[in-house]
């Protein structure tokens, strides 16, 4: 098919709407780098939007608007529509978490001069491109008490920030003489956080010295660690790239992009057709496996629960789920100038043309879900009416490409389900890349699907 570029197809007008939208884009995906922070904030935008805990309707009726929670990490929004719940709805589902480095359970020690944080990574990264790079630390320590307390050392400018060091070329020969896989192990992915000695110790000077200031900074001790969720990221705000300021630079748009103008599209609209519904899960970076997760059956119970409080039985659970219609809000891959020889060029995305509808998202057809014609048809209709910008997409060249999705979890219920998203260049890189032209296109898309 042909791929149009946004800002050779739009007017001046449509152009300045993209640039526009990107503002608080760039903003909120720079102060919310965790699933926790996400969740938080979005929280906080719907209850001033008159949004309800869903537990705190008894009956749900046209026009109700709630959310629920699961566990800090997980959140559903949605709105009662004008058309009976038994219709179906339109669910929209993204997902929150990126890839990052985690701390291990002991994860402080000492090692010559240096006291150090020993990482497990979390989703599938390049293991060589966290080093040396500046990191900032997002913390969550609950106590035996069951106090919790949270913390964020690096991303204002007067804070340390943290780093990972590599060896000089001088002395990295055998390292270079090794294939990538190989050259940059795992277990070396240990993080630098301070080199001044306590005085008053016999041993372990520096870890000494680093776990005082952590008990008198964030009142934890080294036993705490267990029960603490420190997330190492990429420090720094998302930027502007290029002369023409077309792209954003930063930290985690694979797949929060796609969460925030999913989440955006639906606060967006008053009252919809149908019941909208958007969910922002974890998890999705290592397989969807634990209960925060697109996987988890929080989604069956919540589902049963709005349909109970809409004065429906249980038994019309199948009716709704059946009649329902799905959107996998998640990042496409783009054709990369660098790396054409990945591509098959007839049938990639590019950017700036749009977001991405995929069809087939495993390697050849293994593991896709593959969308019936009859819902790709919908989909086009409604995208060409709303004068949305939309291209279809691959995951690579057949024997290259292939990645799994959150869609899966929901076509299993029989619901029509696709993969639809913002196209990125360095995905899974700590700083990824995309488009202004493609970022609003997504927005445009969620909208239109929920209104």
């Amino acid at each position: 098919m042909e791929r149009i570029s946004g800002w050779e197809k739009w007017d001046k007008k449509t152009q300045k709407e993209a640039v526009d939208f990107c503002e608080p884009y760039k903003q909120f995906l720079s102060e919310n780098k965790t699933e926790r922070l996400f969740v938080k904030k979005c929280v906080k935008i719907v209850e001033k939007l008159g949004y309800k805990p869903l537990e705190s309707y008894k009956k749900l009726s046209q026009g109700s608007k709630f959310y629920k929670i699961n566990k800090e990490k997980l959140l559903m929004v949605g709105t009662i529509g004008k058309t009976p719940l038994t219709d179906g709805c339109r669910l929209i589902v993204a997902h929150i978490d990126s890839p990052r480095l985690d701390l291990k359970t002991s994860p402080i020690y000492q090692d010559e001069e240096f006291c150090m944080f020993k990482t497990y990574y979390y989703g599938g990264i390049k293991k060589y491109q966290w080093l040396t790079i500046p990191l900032a630390i997002y913390g969550t320590v609950v106590f035996k008490n069951g106090e919790k307390k949270e913390f964020v050392i690096g991303e204002r400018e007067d804070d340390p920030v943290f780093t990972i060091t590599d060896i000089l070329p001088h002395l990295g020969k055998e390292q270079m003489s090794k294939v990538l896989s190989e050259a940059f192990p795992g277990e070396k992915l240990n993080v630098v956080i301070g080199s001044i000695p306590d005085k008053k110790s016999k041993k372990n000077k520096v870890k000494n010295n680093i776990l005082n200031i952590l008990k008198s900074k964030v009142g934890m001790l080294e036993e705490d660690f267990f029960s603490s969720e420190l997330q190492l990221v990429p420090a720094g705000k998302l930027r502007d790239v290029g002369f023409d300021k077309s792209m954003v630079l930063g930290y985690g748009q694979d797949d929060r992009v796609c969460s925030y103008t999913a989440f955006k599209a639906h606060i967006d609209i008053p009252t919809p057709q149908k019941t909208s519904i958007c969910m922002l899960v974890d998890q999705e970076e290592i397989g969807s496996p634990g209960a925060t997760s697109a996987a988890s059956l929080f989604f069956e119970f919540t589902i049963e629960d709005i349909i109970e409080r809409s004065g429906l039985k249980p038994s019309n659970f199948k009716n709704v789920i059946q009649n329902s219609q799905a959107i996998s809000a998640d990042v496409g891959i783009l054709l990369d100038p660098n790396f054409k020889e990945a591509f098959e060029p007839r049938n990639a995305a590019r950017i700036g043309c749009g977001i991405i509808l995929e069809k087939n998202t495993g390697r050849a057809k293994g593991g896709c879900i593959e969308p019936s014609p009859e819902y790709l048809a919908f989909l086009r209709d409604l995208f060409e009416k709303n004068n949305v910008l939309w291209q279809s997409g691959e995951m690579g060249k057949l024997e290259l490409g292939g990645g799994g999705t959150v869609a899966t979890f929901f076509a299993k219920y029989n619901i029509d389900t696709i993969d639809c998203g913002t196209g990125v260049l360095s995905m899974h890189a700590p700083y990824e890349l995309t488009s202004k032209a493609d970022i609003y296109s997504t927005y445009l898309a969620y909208k239109a699907f929920y209104k």
